[in-house]
């Protein structure tokens, strides 16, 4: 797993990519959280280049929508493949997260 970072007027855009699984969900927890924890209110996690999440990666999101939304900030994702929606769709995370099918449209739910 990778996860790159850029800020886009004001907005912190992550992009994960590979597997976001056990293996990798504690340092992608770490690295939202300390985007969360250097101010950013609103955050964009792109997720086209996401192959699969386990439930473990799901608790990672989790973990950092109940974290911003102490800070009264805003997590929404975007772009994720077919296989990967369907694990949020099954697991119930639709309806706890904003999700876009683009960067552009989740940029602009700001």
């Amino acid at each position: 797993m990778e996860i790159t970072q850029e800020n886009k007027n004001g907005i912190e855009c992550l992009k994960i990519e590979g597997r976001l699984d056990a293996a990798s969900a504690a340092d992608a927890e770490k690295t939202i959280s300390e985007a969360i924890n250097a101010g950013n209110e609103k955050i964009v996690i792109n997720l086209e280049e996401l192959r699969y999440i386990s439930s473990a990666g799901l608790r990672t999101l989790l973990v950092a929508a109940k974290e911003i939304k102490a800070k009264n900030g805003k997590i929404v994702i975007c772009s994720m493949i077919e296989s990967v929606k369907k694990i949020f769709d099954i697991s119930g995370f639709t309806s706890i997260f904003d999700i876009e099918d683009s960067e552009e449209k989740a940029l602009e739910t700001f």
